[in-house]
């Protein structure tokens, strides 16, 4: 795997406003905040529902991301076909709990309506070296949470390239069906040479397999151009194909406005 050069990406040539639409499409819309209240979570569910009539012409968001309590709430107000709905579990952000608990969070937002779980590995466990507990624990949240899609979270900023390899390859192993970058929460969060490393690692998966396993940066991501540089590093490796919700996926909270305010060359503030 050669070194990551931003350089070589080329970003003018994906600088355009089917990108920019494209990146809407993979938006996890968050809000992982103490205070985030049932009303605004609802509040921002129906934004999203009335986002095609605002919006006419531009791709809606991939998913609605919040705490497992807030799950509910979007439930009960998502109405628009296609979105789904995402939690964080597993005691995000620090996973520092029981594996008991880890499982029974999990499963207890599925069971409330998500679709979707992003878990962070047991990075401490991780750093310790026992990597066989941390696949375990994977393993063990995956079958928990049945038929909905498991993303797990590598917090890449604590790690350096080599573990970001390693902790790639021991989520996939345990059943990820999406790596992701950072929880957001700490600094550095998400970068382009991590998502480098990680896609590296999902494209010998697949070469390995034939498996795809989907990408997904998330945390610091707030600009227009800051969404082109990982949907360029997607499409340099693993190719247009990966270029999808269901494989491709970017979780930030301000970016929506920004991607709008660029396509639209007027200040959106709509969510």
């Amino acid at each position: 795997m050669e070194h990551f050069n931003l350089e070589k990406l080329k970003l003018s040539t994906v600088r355009t406003p089917a990108a920019w639409a494209q990146c809407l499409s993979f938006m996890d819309l968050t809000s992982l905040n103490a205070n985030d209240t049932p009303a605004q979570i609802t509040t921002m569910a129906e934004k999203v529902n009335q986002f095609p009539t605002a919006f006419p012409g531009f791709p809606h968001v991939a998913a609605i991301c919040v705490y497992p309590a807030l799950v509910p709430a979007v439930k009960q107000s998502l109405q628009l076909p296609g979105v789904q709905i995402a939690a964080v579990g597993a005691g995000f952000p620090a996973s520092q709990t029981f594996i008991e608990v880890k499982c029974d969070e999990c499963k207890r937002a599925v069971d409330a309506g998500a679709h979707e779980i992003d878990i962070v590995i047991s990075l401490g466990t991780f750093l310790a070296g026992d990597h066989n507990r941390v696949q375990e624990e994977i393993s063990k949240i995956k079958a928990a949470i049945g038929h909905a899609h498991l993303k797990v979270i590598l917090e890449t900023g604590a790690l350096t390239p080599e573990q970001i390899h390693t902790a790639s390859q021991i989520s996939i192993e345990a059943g990820a069906d999406f790596i992701k970058t950072s929880t957001g929460k700490m600094e550095p969060a998400t970068t382009p040479e991590a998502a480098w490393i990680m896609a590296h690692v999902i494209k010998a998966h697949y070469l390995k397999t034939g498996k795809k396993i989907g990408l997904k940066p998330a945390g610091g991501i707030v600009t227009a151009n800051d969404a082109l540089i990982y949907y360029a590093i997607t499409k340099e490796v693993l190719g247009e194909e990966w270029l999808k919700p269901s494989l491709f996926r970017l979780g930030a909270s301000r970016l929506a406005n920004n991607l709008l305010t660029e396509l639209t060359k007027t200040a959106i503030k709509y969510f």
